[in-house]
């Protein structure tokens, strides 16, 4: 295998994984769109239902378009999918400036054309950095999607204030031109290592050299094993908890712990947070514990926090949990990455994972109308949160059963195993 020398003319890894970090922030800017939704509710006197819908068509098309990215990256290479990407994405916000009262503008401007650069571009640094960082798997992956988690934190305040002074039309033209040249910029750094690349003088620990020799696996032959879609319904159950929260933050801290809007407001930044917190930590600690271990022990934490969700009148109490609920669900997308890695190989893992993506999609659908359904048939959240708390605990038997897959006696993944 090569190893990286000076004299290679190899970049430096942390060069690309700090541009896949700046692709992150832009794209993450989508889980900022509750800024925008009152101010187009009023200025053009649509329902709430359909301006979410904006944002709900950008996170199913997400799914989607993060496994054609990663089908595409194997024939171009992850730059010209990541500028692509940035267009697409910065073109569908800045056009949705144009909807001007027609909302099937905004519909295919941010929804279907801002949704596809979200996925193409969500894949390519963690497809890319992936190859990087053998060493370091899980914490270069939870690095790269904590940037995602990031991007609301910072594009939400810059919006509100834009919004005040140059107006709603105009500053998602504005965010959508720096958009554009936040994605284009981070992408136009990336590239794959060549086959077989190690960091210099990494001596890889034996559990890190079995991941090493184990094959890389197609999307057909990923497919042709069940672990694949255990790994897809972690993940999908993993969101599906999380989104449910991030979509009723506000009225449900108002309902259970009596604040008033202004308070409940808080809740945004304070999920921001905690997801790219989550994103960071979690799969860091999946390097040390393993991939299995870490989904295991989520499951099975907000098993418990949605159970005594309810019970919470005091807000800092209640405030607390959902602080770790999604960071369990930033959590998810930070160590799914390593952890298809870990069973499939890296080679293949853009196609691989992209798909798995589409879990995400789905779940942004399901999670979010789940609990919604419920509130409105029962009256309360009360209900709703008991059955989440139910499907988490069913979802922790996943990790519990999934092995490593054989063929030929040659094991996918042996870092999972704990």
């Amino acid at each position: 295998m090569t190893e990286d020398t000076t004299n290679q003319g190899l970049p430096n890894r942390w060069l690309l994984a700090g541009g896949g970090i700046l692709m992150q922030l832009a794209l993450g800017a989508v889980y900022a769109w509750s800024v925008f939704r009152i101010p187009l509710s009023k200025t053009f006197g649509w329902s709430i239902s359909d301006v979410t819908w904006a944002f709900s068509l950008a996170i199913l098309v997400l799914g989607f378009a993060a496994f054609i990215g990663g089908l595409w990256m194997r024939r171009v290479g992850p730059r010209i999918v990541g500028i692509t990407a940035g267009i697409c994405y910065g073109l569908g916000v800045g056009l949705s400036g144009l909807a001007n009262g027609n909302i099937w503008i905004l519909w295919l401007s941010y929804g279907i054309l801002g949704g596809l650069g979200l996925g193409l571009g969500y894949i390519v640094p963690l497809a890319t950095l992936v190859k990087w960082f053998p060493d370091r798997r899980g914490f270069i992956t939870g690095l790269a999607v904590a940037g995602f988690g990031a991007g609301a934190l910072i594009t939400a305040p810059v919006a509100q204030q834009l919004i005040v002074s140059v107006g709603l039309l105009n500053t998602l033209a504005i965010l959508g031109a720096a958009y554009l040249v936040m994605v284009v910029l981070g992408s136009s750094i990336m590239r794959n290592p060549p086959d077989g690349w190690r960091p210099a003088g990494w001596q890889p620990s034996a559990k890190q050299q079995e991941q090493l020799q184990a094959r890389d696996y197609t999307l057909k032959e990923a497919l042709s094993t069940w672990q694949w879609y255990v790994l897809w319904a972690m993940l999908f159950l993993n969101v599906t908890a999380g989104i449910s929260i991030i979509s009723q933050a506000s009225p449900m801290a108002q309902e259970i712990s009596g604040v008033n809007a202004g308070i409940a407001a808080g809740m945004v930044g304070l999920i921001s947070i905690a997801n790219g917190l989550g994103r960071l930590l979690w799969a860091w600690f999946s390097d040390a514990i393993g991939r299995r271990n870490v989904f295991l022990i989520m499951f099975l934490i907000q098993a418990i926090l949605f159970f005594v969700l309810p019970s919470q009148r005091e807000f800092t109490a209640l405030a607390t949990i959902c602080f770790i609920v999604i960071s369990c669900y930033g959590g998810g997308f930070g160590t799914m990455p390593a952890f298809a890695a870990d069973f499939f190989g890296p080679k293949w893992v853009g196609s691989i994972y992209g798909l798995m993506l589409t879990a995400w999609g789905f779940a942004g659908v399901f999670g979010p109308l789940l609990i919604a359904n419920i509130r409105q048939s029962t009256g309360k959240y009360d209900a709703a949160l008991v059955v989440i708390a139910l499907i988490m605990l069913v979802s922790a038997v996943l990790p519990l059963i999934i092995r490593q897959h054989r063929v030929a006696g040659q094991p996918v993944e042996a870092g999972a195993r704990g």
